[in-house]
């Protein structure tokens, strides 16, 4: 289901439905991609089209297992901070990094399932705030993200063309 599929529905289908269009579209940016193109700097910063998936996944598990679901980035096993969490180790693949991501939007769905978006959540280390904001902050950055994976994948399969 589509956020055009949802026009009329409550708020927080609503916003369900812009988070997997989301999700999936910064999926697809790596669809056809060779895992040589995936992980290819084309910007002075670490960003990659790969790089930009594994770091929403991060991005994710911060919000929603560490600010809804109260459990830390130590106890996670996360990076600290976003600038670690484009890095891609020798061992990530399209696939594993794909998986990886794939099963933090399932425990990210568990974790709102049976909350309100008006339930304050406290687990952040910026302080309590509603799941309705941690909402829109996910989509504000999955939307932002998108925007870069759109544009590495058009100068990647541009050059594709013309090399």
């Amino acid at each position: 289901m589509g956020s055009f599929d949802v026009l009329l529905d409550s708020e927080r289908t609503q916003l369900d439905a812009f988070v997997e269009e989301y999700r999936s579209a910064l999926e697809a940016a790596l669809d056809g991609l060779t895992e040589e193109q995936a992980r290819r700097r084309l910007v002075p910063s670490a960003t990659t089209v790969l790089g930009l998936l594994k770091h929403v996944t991060w991005m994710q598990r911060v919000w929603f297992e560490e600010c809804v679901g109260g459990t830390s980035r130590r106890e996670l096993g996360l990076v600290q901070g976003p600038d670690e969490s484009f890095r891609l180790a020798d061992d990530d693949t399209v696939a594993s990094v794909t998986a990886a991501h794939r099963e933090a939007c399932a425990t990210a769905r568990a974790a709102v399932a049976d909350l309100p978006l008006n339930a304050v959540v406290t687990g952040h280390r910026g302080g309590p705030r509603t799941l309705h904001w941690v909402y829109l902050q996910v989509l504000r950055e999955l939307a932002h993200h998108c925007g870069h994976a759109d544009i590495l994948r058009e100068q990647l399969l541009a050059g594709r063309v013309r090399g």
